[in-house]
């Protein structure tokens, strides 16, 4: 029985959007995307939302509305994906990284950043932080909020509006995994200053590529200054996109600054606006699933990421388990014979430090023994909406056998 990792859940209602949008003579950036927008913002309870084509550009284009760049600092943890740490070099800051939390074998273990580790890596140059909700779920965003008031008197801001606003370091949320997830009563998208998703292939709710960004009303900041600023950031720094220059005389534009190329076309905001109206569905089969595993893995020596509890609730995106007293070779070794039985599995994530890009930048990961405890013994196992109830048993079977030979 093959079990794939993360295929993406693309049905005859995402297909139907697609050629509509091709049949209707308009593939860029138009009035399916402005659609989206609307539709994710009414989902996460803000003002506004942009799509962008990834959310690494959504995440570099708010560093860029942050007026972030050279001479600054941004923080962010050890224990994620190149892109939460990438953003930040590409404005010209330079990237802090802090170690995850401590794991300990038998509890639910914290892939969160060490958030004493946060409070002291902040300093009068630090202009962000960056979150990330590892496998869908939440930050301690109370936490974070109460070290940056804390911190307030060490800040200073630069000549940005936005900066200018908050008076205190901002808060960037890389909310990739977590579209659908709910923390204390909101919903994520609305928590941090600012809040970044991925809407990639892999994750639970696709437009093939593609990302968004949401922020909360800001006081004394104009939402529709935001979002048009994001709009010439995105498009060359031109003052109209294609859709208003079709509108009679309309034709001239200009550029207001050297921006980039990164908007979201109608095609691929078509398939997300039929993943719309089946999200809830998908969001429930995800909650089943976690929910078999979890009673397997409860009788078994490993720890595993806690999706849902009374006041929290993950999207559900990644099941990410650590095989309690082993090492990085029954870690490797396990994921041959999941293989083996042809049943995919993957480890989330190697740290930032053990990689050639970021050891080129001064980390090492002896400073990080957190995040390295944490990837020495990982493995994450499929967890989509495709799996049907007779694969999840086959995979708990096999996990069963292959962790007890």
């Amino acid at each position: 029985m093959k079990i794939p990792f993360s295929p993406p859940d693309i049905g005859e209602a995402e297909i139907a959007q697609v050629a509509d949008t091709l049949r209707s003579g308009w593939i860029t950036t138009g009035p399916k995307t402005k659609e989206l927008e609307r539709q994710v913002a009414s989902f996460c309870h803000t003002s506004r939302a942009v799509c962008r084509n990834s959310a690494p550009a959504a995440m570099e284009l708010t560093l860029h509305q942050l007026g972030i760049g050279p001479g600054d600092e941004v923080i962010t943890c050890a224990y994620t994906y190149t892109a939460s740490a990438s953003v930040v070099c590409h404005v010209g800051a330079k990237l802090v990284l802090v170690d995850c939390c401590k794991p300990s074998d038998g509890g639910s273990d914290c892939y969160q950043m060490d958030y004493d580790a946060l409070e002291r890596a902040i300093t009068p140059r630090t202009k962000a932080i960056i979150p990330v909700d590892l496998g869908g779920v939440v930050c301690d965003y109370d936490r974070i909020f109460e070290i940056v008031e804390r911190k307030k008197a060490l800040f200073t801001p630069s000549d940005n509006k936005i900066q200018q606003a908050l008076g205190r370091v901002a808060v960037m949320a890389d909310a990739a995994h977590a579209f659908g997830a709910q923390w204390h009563g909101r919903m994520c998208g609305e928590i941090a200053d600012f809040t970044c998703f991925s809407f990639h292939a892999v994750k639970n709710f696709t437009t093939a590529e593609g990302g968004a960004v949401t922020w909360r009303d800001l006081p004394g900041i104009d939402n529709e200054e935001i979002y048009k600023n994001y709009m010439l950031l995105s498009l060359h720094g031109q003052s109209k996109d294609a859709l208003a220059k079709t509108q009679l005389g309309a034709w001239e534009y200009d550029i207001v600054m050297p921006g980039y190329k990164c908007n979201m076309t109608d095609i691929m905001a078509a398939i997300g606006l039929a993943q719309m109206q089946r999200y809830p569905d998908l969001l429930a089969r995800r909650k089943q699933i976690i929910t078999r595993y979890n009673q397997v893995m409860d009788t078994l020596p490993v720890s595993y990421l806690r999706h849902y509890g009374e006041d929290f609730a993950s999207s559900g995106h990644l099941y990410l388990v650590r095989l309690n007293g082993r090492d990085e070779q029954f870690r490797n070794d396990f994921i041959v014979k999941m293989a083996e039985r042809e049943i995919a599995t993957n480890v989330h994530y190697k740290p930032l430090p053990m990689h050639t890009a970021y050891k080129k930048l001064g980390f090492d990961i002896k400073d990080y023994p957190n995040a390295f405890a944490m990837y020495r013994n990982e493995v994450t196992l499929p967890l989509h909406t495709l799996l049907t109830d007779e694969q999840v048993e086959f995979l708990l079977e096999t996990f069963v056998q292959r962790l007890r030979d």
